[in-house]
């Protein structure tokens, strides 16, 4: 939001995320958005949790490694669902700040929001890099100020799975949801 401010685009967070699974998870991320938005006065959009089509979408592709073709499926469906409503409303940008994150392919992501708009003459799609100029630090930062819910994994259910069967081949319990906030950890060692 930083860089969007700097560049001089007045933004607005559309939230679309059909595929946060489960259900408990996707009402922590969404609630972590808008209390971010009201405390900033930033305008936000509730879009539908749409989970039974991003599931039919995903069949076969439930083994698909991250970054594969599952992947490109749930960025190119969400992002043509935020271009069309970026087309019907007015927007004439839109990005996504799933780029920050070391774990995701930028050209894929950057590849889905391009195609995403390339239907509408009035949208086009900012390609920025996030993780340039200390991104991913400063992403952390206000993480930990902000004391934002730590997401463990991408969002959907093969992520979640995958993620936990990770964990356990390295001896680490499983991801329990809703119990790890940046900031905190923090917190407890000065207290130490």
């Amino acid at each position: 939001m930083e860089a969007m401010t700097a560049s001089g685009i007045d933004y607005t967070i559309f939230f679309y995320n059909p595929n946060i699974h489960p259900e408990h998870e996707y009402i922590l991320r969404k609630e972590e958005n808008i209390r971010f938005a009201e405390k900033h006065h930033i305008p936000f959009i509730d879009a539908d949790y749409d989970r039974d089509n991003w599931f039919e979408r995903a069949k076969g592709m439930e083994w698909e490694p991250e970054r594969g073709a599952r992947c490109t499926m749930c960025f190119d469906m969400r992002f043509e669902r935020t271009a069309l409503y970026a087309h019907e409303h007015g927007f004439p940008v839109m990005t996504s700040s799933l780029g920050i994150s070391r774990w995701k392919d930028m050209k894929q992501i950057n590849g889905c929001g391009e195609r995403a708009t390339a239907p509408y003459e009035d949208v086009s799609y900012w390609d920025f890099n996030w993780r340039k100029k200390g991104g991913s630090a400063r992403m952390l930062d206000i993480s930990k100020r902000e004391k934002f819910y730590k997401q463990e994994y991408c969002g959907c259910a093969y992520s979640l799975r995958d993620t936990n069967t990770h964990r356990r081949s390295r001896g680490r319990p499983a991801i329990e949801l809703g119990k790890e906030f940046y900031g905190y950890e923090e917190a407890h060692e000065d207290k130490k």
